[in-house]
């Protein structure tokens, strides 16, 4: 009984990794996406990451339910942790950018639990992702 607790939790635990960084990705495409439409005025670059959002939201519908249920973000050690400020645009955007990457990496690893084809796919929108920062950056 006790062994079968401990990876219901481990799942739990799982499924809320994936949960926060499937968030985490696609918040952090929403900002660079919002700063390329709003203050690049770059349309094809902006629907380009848009696209990307909406593939790794696709991926994300597959285990929705599981994933929103095993959330617990009252409980989040890293809830009241206090961020740093940003002082630019360009700040917020390399910041979150990164945040996309590495929010990708654990996504395709702990996918690879659930769907050896998820994490395939994860890979190939990681990749996307280095091409759009290239892109971007190109502004700066």
């Amino acid at each position: 009984m006790r062994e079968k607790n401990k990876n219901s939790r481990t799942n739990n635990g799982i499924y809320r990794i994936i949960d926060a960084n499937f968030n985490r990705s696609k918040e952090g495409l929403r900002v660079v996406e919002d700063f390329v439409r709003f203050a690049l005025d770059n349309k094809k670059l902006a629907s380009c990451i848009k696209r990307i959002r909406h593939q790794i939201d696709k991926i994300a519908r597959g285990i929705y339910p599981k994933i929103v249920f095993s959330r617990n973000s009252k409980k989040d050690v890293f809830r009241t942790v206090k961020e740093s400020r940003k002082k630019t645009g360009r700040s917020i955007v390399i910041s979150n950018i990164k945040r996309v990457e590495e929010s990708l990496r654990v996504l395709e690893e702990f996918s690879k639990m659930i769907s050896a084809t998820a994490g395939l796919k994860i890979k190939k929108v990681r990749f996307s992702v280095y091409d759009i920062e290239k892109k971007v950056v190109e502004y700066f």
